[in-house]
């Protein structure tokens, strides 16, 4: 059996980290109001715990953000290879395609631009003559 590795979501880690932001902060009134009736040992001890807690928190906090940037840019670099290999298989695409065009005796488009220049040519001439022919 095979198991898949955990997602990375940092739209469900941002609400944890909210909703557990919430909690310290209750969790930080009701330690206060408990505190104030047992005295300051006990309020000094919890604002230690709480510095500790806030180190904690901001350092994943960090973590979450370099990881998030990582994960960005591994991104950006896939989509780069991505659009990369596209182009290749399209000019590979356009080559063989033409080739088989060709290969049919269909003109391709130098070919039509070609016959459009010498037309023109040709259009131009006969006006000249036409032209030269009535003077």
């Amino acid at each position: 059996m095979s198991s898949k590795p955990p997602t990375f979501d940092p739209q469900q880690m941002s609400e944890h980290m909210k909703n557990s932001a919430q909690q310290i902060w209750q969790a930080g009134l009701g330690a206060f109001a408990k505190a104030q009736e047992e005295g300051s040992k006990v309020f000094d001890t919890l604002v230690k715990d709480g510095s500790k807690l806030q180190e904690t928190t901001m350092q994943a906090q960090a973590k979450m953000a370099e990881a998030a940037a990582k994960a960005g840019a591994m991104a950006s670099d896939m989509g780069q290879r991505a659009s990369g290999q596209f182009d290749r298989l399209e000019g590979i695409f356009e080559e063989r395609v033409a080739k088989a065009l060709h290969n049919m005796g269909l003109p391709n488009a130098q070919d039509m631009a070609d016959l459009q220049a010498r037309v023109s040519a040709l259009e131009a001439e006969l006006k000249a003559l036409k032209s030269g022919g009535k003077g």
